[in-house]
């Protein structure tokens, strides 16, 4: 069945890059705006040769990596401190709420003024984006604990540290791995949306200047790798997902 679906996914793929090949080519698509596969991998590669696309790929990249991981880290630890204390959680929760319906993207130019043009500015922007979402998912996984069974335990003579980490935290893993897939596509629109703005580097400073001097092949060659990239990033979040799954202990 697995080879079965992976075959499936791959003659799609192909099914799609050669219907947009031949539809450009018929005239069905108009080349100059929709551009075609065969330009994209011409463009692309002259991108690599003679430009800086494999910089700008590893900039945008690990400013996501960055962001991501310590949004992911520091938003589940501040999920996790609300199982210590109730009255604690309860005065930082509605603020937690109340920050994630703040629209970060809108405080990028801040951010970029504050931190300038560089890599910082972008990972903490991927950084805001991620860690809202972290601490509301393990908070979610807090709540969701048995609490016969921490009575159990403390009554047994567990330390709380004890059922901390042999309760609180294998039960809220579920709940915070449960967050990695829209982690990471909300970090890359962070880091995207930073290079927007203002970058020396980075695919997002790339697609803004071709679409500037009206190069729109260049600007699918941007769109083209940007979508590789969020693939390769979301594998890596399944990876992850199944090795803390399998690993948790109960």
């Amino acid at each position: 069945m697995r080879k079965i679906i992976i075959a499936g996914q791959i003659i799609a793929g192909i099914m799609i890059i050669v219907l947009w090949e031949g539809l450009s080519r018929i005239g069905w698509l108009d080349s100059y705006y929709w551009s075609r596969p065969s330009i994209i991998v011409r463009t692309g590669w002259m991108a690599v040769s003679t430009g800086t696309l494999l910089e700008d790929t590893f900039y945008t990249a690990g400013a996501t990596i960055i962001g991501f991981i310590l949004g992911t880290l520091a938003g589940s630890m501040i999920g996790l401190s609300f199982w210590w204390s109730t009255i604690y959680a309860r005065i930082t929760e509605p603020y937690l709420v109340a920050f994630n319906a703040v629209p970060k993207l809108a405080l990028a130019p801040v951010l970029v003024i504050m931190f300038g043009i560089g890599f910082e500015s972008k990972a903490i922007l991927a950084f805001l984006m991620t860690v809202i979402v972290a601490a509301l998912a393990a908070c979610s996984g807090v709540n969701s604990v048995d609490r016969d069974l921490e009575k159990m335990l403390f009554s047994l003579g567990a330390k709380k540290r004890h059922v901390f980490t042999k309760v609180v935290i294998p039960s809220a893993i579920p709940w915070m791995v449960s967050s990695l897939k829209i982690n990471i596509a909300l970090a890359l629109a962070g880091t995207i949306v930073g290079e927007f703005i203002s970058s020396r580097q980075g695919i997002g400073r790339m697609i803004l200047y071709a679409g500037q001097i009206m190069d729109l092949n260049l600007v699918w060659v941007g769109v083209v790798v940007l979508s590789v990239l969020s693939i390769v990033m979301y594998l890596g979040t399944l990876w992850l997902e199944k090795w803390l799954l399998k690993n948790r202990k109960y």
